[in-house]
């Protein structure tokens, strides 16, 4: 019965559909530069979320001190920065 029980919520866990991030548009992806490069940093790869929370993401961004990835709301105002 364990067994079971614990192939089923494989299952459900497998079932769930992914959401994919899309790439952000041009004019996007030059705001996401410009905010980044205001705070000291470059590079990185840019992803827009799916899920209409219009939250975009900048991942691997080079900075003086270090790597991170930065999270943009909707007006590409800085959220989330996390040490990568």
């Amino acid at each position: 019965m364990k067994k079971l029980m614990i192939a089923a919520a494989a299952l459900a866990f497998v079932a769930t559909p992914a959401f994919a991030d899309d790439d952000p548009t041009a004019d996007e992806a030059a705001k996401i530069k410009e905010v980044i490069a205001a705070w000291g940093c470059e590079g990185g790869e840019f992803e827009k979320e799916t899920e209409a929370s219009g939250v975009f993401e900048a991942e691997d961004v080079k900075c003086k001190d270090g790597q991170y990835d930065f999270r943009l709301d909707k007006d590409f105002k800085v959220i989330v920065i996390t040490a990568d």
